[in-house]
């Protein structure tokens, strides 16, 4: 029997009420699972209608009311990830292991939601003039919304709603509509922890919710992860309607790797960057830059490894990958492996055709690997967003920088190489948001902040650690002057303040 997931609003399930749903398959039989109800932008306005009158209450209350439903939160989250992940890998189609990764990931923003108090701390200057202090202070911005994607369904809205209700706003989350149960798991268990009715909600819907969001009057602040077209869309409309927007974009990560580098270390890291989570990651490693002659037993040992993993349903143990989120994204895919060799590169492995034996309605692809691609193919210039690695190859380190440098998006990088020098070198020359160093997928702790650089962030703040905090607020400076009880009454004085 199908499942239905409908949406969650003011502490409660609410049925969708559009008349319109959406499928929901699992990506290693192809079968439709579950079926999403599409909201309407009436019902995108109750769920902001129920988040602005939670506001009233819950950005008043106390930082110790609010971590303390944190902290439950967090223990019920560790009490629970096995049945996220398993929600995750019916409808994603990741690996549990690989979901279980994701969902460890998230807890790192809502542990550090827990240590709010000391990222809301102000600041005071006392005596700036004769008996004249300035504070400076943040508050919260009101209902803020939470726009994610389908390959991280758990942790990107956890990279979201514990860091902004912790600062004192409300949140509307509108998950992917193709892996939609997950984030009503993460609502139900923030109620079972006490957050009160409204403070987190959760609407499902397609373009006509995400617009309805984008242009609602009472929606201060949007946050998105997507694809660079989407991205670039939400921050050009929410924008124009004079909201605040982060929007984290595509991207096309690179990884440098130079002559003296450990290539046996380099072959693991691009493999795992490369094809984990199927190669549906905004920071996988899409393309490997070999400097010099290093190439061709790069690409060999790279060869050697992909061909061992093991690709299966997400729920057998045994699998090392999973299928693809669609069979549509599935075919997408496979056609930049078809075009490549038209457009000149080698196809060193053709993961097209792959199919899983008792699973062949599965939305399978097996791993790829193209070598001696050009920059204007399409398979290097476009975001695959699957298990696709292309190698190109560049004589000197400059000329790999300037490669990487020319790319329109600067999510990631990596550089692999045992010279401290060219290193230190690499991560000051790179233009990208995140450098690894000998790290092929260098996501940043909770503490510090996630986001890139040129077409892969739209908006002027990073997501979570301390550009999160300042993204949920708005600062506000204070200046006062209280008359000593000594002095008398000193009149009115309509001049100028002194300030000396």
């Amino acid at each position: 029997m199908t499942k239905t997931v409908n949406h969650w609003i003011g502490g409660k399930t609410v049925e969708g009420a559009s008349g319109n749903w959406g499928p929901v398959t699992d990506p290693a039989t192809g079968a439709v699972t579950t079926r999403v109800a599409l909201a309407s932008a009436d019902e995108v306005g109750a769920a902001v209608a129920a988040a602005r009158e939670a506001y009233a209450t819950w950005a008043t209350s106390s930082l110790a009311q609010r971590t303390a439903v944190l902290f439950r939160y967090r223990a019920l989250l560790d009490a629970r990830r096995d049945d996220i992940a398993a929600l995750i890998t019916a409808e994603h189609g990741k690996v549990h292991s690989d979901a279980l990764g994701e969902v460890a990931r998230g807890l790192e923003i809502v542990e550090l939601a827990c240590g709010i108090t000391t990222q809301l701390k102000g600041e005071l200057s006392t005596q700036v003039s004769h008996r004249v202090d300035v504070a400076a202070i943040r508050q919260p911005l009101g209902v803020v919304v939470g726009i994610t994607p389908f390959n991280f369904p758990a942790m990107v809205p956890m990279w979201m709603f514990p860091l902004a209700i912790a600062c004192g706003n409300t949140f509307v989350l509108k998950p992917s509509e193709k892996d939609p149960s997950a984030a009503n798991l993460l609502a139900e268990l923030a109620a079972e922890a006490g957050l009160p009715d409204g403070v987190l909600n959760v609407v499902h819907g397609d373009k006509v919710a995400v617009d309805a969001l984008l242009e609602h009057p009472d929606v201060a602040a949007v946050s998105f992860v997507g694809s660079t077209p989407i991205a670039r869309y939400i921050h050009t409309t929410a924008s124009a309607n004079g909201k605040r927007v982060q929007a984290l974009g595509g991207a096309k990560n690179h990884m440098l790797v130079l002559p003296d580098a450990d290539l046996d270390a380099a072959a693991d890291a691009a493999v795992s960057a490369a094809y984990g989570s199927a190669g549906e990651r905004c920071m996988a490693i899409s393309a490997v830059v070999a400097v010099g002659s290093v190439a061709d037993e790069l690409v060999e040992k790279i060869r050697e490894r992909a061909e061992k993993i093991k690709i299966g349903p997400g729920n057998d143990p045994t699998s090392e990958m999973g299928p693809l989120i669609t069979a549509a994204h599935r075919d997408k895919v496979a056609s930049y492996v078809r075009g490549a060799a038209a457009q000149g590169a080698d196809v060193v492995l053709d993961g097209t055709g792959y199919t899983v034996d008792g699973f062949e309605d599965g939305h399978w692809i097996g791993l790829s690997l193209l070598d001696k691609v050009s920059t204007d193919s399409d398979a290097y210039r476009d975001e695959i967003f699957g298990p696709v690695l292309c190698v190109l190859r560049a004589a000197t380190y400059e000329d790999g920088v300037a490669l990487i440098n020319a790319s329109p998006f600067g999510n990631g990088t990596a550089i692999f190489t045992r010279d401290g020098g060219a290193a230190r070198r690499f991560q000051l020359e790179i233009e990208a948001g995140m450098v690894g160093v000998n790290v092929p997928i260098p996501v940043p702790v909770g503490y510090h902040s996630f986001g890139g650089w040129k077409d892969s962030l739209f908006g002027d703040h990073h997501i979570y650690g301390n550009d999160g905090v300042h993204f949920y607020t708005r600062g506000k400076v204070v200046t006062t002057r209280w008359p000593d009880p000594a002095d008398a009454p000193v009149g009115v004085d309509l001049g100028f303040p002194r300030n000396h």
